[in-house]
């Protein structure tokens, strides 16, 4: 980071992409779901994407597989591609996907090696187990503040309501609280749902 810092300075958006998701993971707890929520507001107001492009990266971490919390690195290449500062947009997108992974994942590394030797005796504190459970009711609350705003963006753009993501919204409802229906048989569903009904419109 300081490297990037030297060479682009301060202001430039590759650098403040790495000092975001540098802070991002150091003070984010409950894993992807609650730190998207977070990543999701910043990002869209910062200019880096369009909550259209957020509701994309989103829509494809949950149906392929991998990590979630990969959406950081598209974040991070739109971010360099969108506001290159001077370099060629692919460049800075690989950049800024690049720097985003690294200081995502870096923080965790530190955390799990500076931890392991006290685990044992953490499981048995009863106020860091306190402390570990009004973490967990703030995660569920921060998960749910990220399912409303992707479904408020998906089913009510700025358009207005779109009858398509509310009807397939409902159906796979049903499909799954009354059918129990595969949800891996769902997403292929869904995908191809869409497709045809894009190449319809």
């Amino acid at each position: 980071m300081g490297g990037i810092w030297i060479w682009r300075g301060s202001e430039d958006t590759v650098t403040q992409v790495g000092l975001f998701f540098t802070q991002a993971a150091f003070v984010t707890f409950g894993g992807a779901y609650a730190v998207l929520s977070y990543i999701t507001a910043v990002a869209v107001s910062s200019g880096w994407l369009s909550t259209g492009q957020m509701l994309i990266g989103l829509g494809l971490a949950e149906s392929t597989p991998g990590p979630l919390i990969m959406v950081t690195q598209y974040v991070g290449f739109l971010a360099g591609w969108h506001l290159p500062g001077g370099l060629d947009p692919l460049l800075a997108g690989v950049i800024g996907a690049l720097v985003t992974t690294y200081v995502t994942f870096l923080p965790c590394f530190f955390f799990i090696f500076a931890g392991a030797p006290f685990i044992e005796a953490m499981a048995g504190n009863q106020r860091i187990q306190a402390a570990l459970t009004g973490v967990t009711a703030a995660v569920v609350g921060v998960i749910l503040n990220l399912a409303v705003w992707f479904g408020h963006n998906v089913v009510w753009p700025a358009s207005g309501v779109d009858p398509f993501a509310l009807a397939s919204m409902a159906i796979s409802l049903v499909l799954l609280q009354r059918f129990h229906f595969p949800i891996q048989y769902l997403v292929l569903l869904g995908a191809a749902s869409g497709v045809v009904w894009r190449m319809m419109a």
